[in-house]
């Protein structure tokens, strides 16, 4: 079942360089497709503030943002909404229009994301919802993928920018050494750096989401 995904900047209206930060959010999302290609459809701006992909399966989405999130600077951070459903795109002249049941479960995510970081979860950073009528065999896949959501986005916004790099780096088994030369700090603080943020668990549950998504 298709999986598709609505990313928007997070207080995009506040920023002082807007264009710096899409520059910045493009190249996030040129290195996350050449590390590690997971999506059908890489995310591509749309309207306003927005990035739309589509997936094949809820795994490669996960693992997908899970790497976005780690890329990006403090200064810029996305929140996602992804869907569970078919789609039905519209061709027009200019291309095909976005539609479909995926995509208004993927902006009913989005917004229930944003509401909870007003209020339950200040640290979530995406959501999943299944449209009712194409979900029916999933029924316990979409609660369980938000557990984990509010948990992994919970040790993510924690983390320090370079701690998210060096589990960026981690999640593609790159070397401990390997890392701790690229950021100019010896090994020994690389692994403290990792055990002391929970970077560990991320990285577990980044290779288990991508076995499944290969299998």
């Amino acid at each position: 079942m298709p999986i598709a995904v609505i990313a928007d900047i997070i207080g995009s209206r506040r920023l002082d360089d807007r264009e710096s930060a899409q520059h910045t959010l493009d190249d996030a999302i040129a290195r996350v497709e050449a590390d590690f290609p997971l999506a059908r459809q890489p995310f591509r701006p749309t309207a306003g503030d927005e990035q739309q992909a589509v997936y094949d399966t809820l795994e490669a989405a996960l693992a997908s943002t899970l790497l976005l999130q780690l890329t990006l600077p403090d200064a810029v951070a996305f929140r996602f909404g992804m869907g569970i459903g078919a789609l039905s795109p519209i061709p027009t002249a200019a291309g095909e229009i976005p539609e479909g049941p995926a995509w208004w479960a993927a902006r009913e995510a989005i917004n229930t994301v944003h509401a909870k970081q007003r209020r339950a979860a200040p640290s979530a950073r995406a959501w999943v919802v299944g449209d009712a009528d194409e979900t029916e065999g999933m029924s316990t896949s979409v609660p369980l993928a938000n557990a984990y959501l509010l948990a992994r986005d919970q040790i993510v916004t924690a983390m320090s920018e370079r701690t998210r790099r060096l589990t960026y780096g981690r999640c593609l088994d790159r070397p401990q050494k390997d890392l701790a030369r690229n950021e100019g700090i010896t090994q020994s603080a690389v692994s403290q750096a990792l055990t002391g943020a929970g970077a560990s668990a991320l990285v577990e549950g980044f290779q288990s989401l991508t076995r499944r998504a290969a299998s």
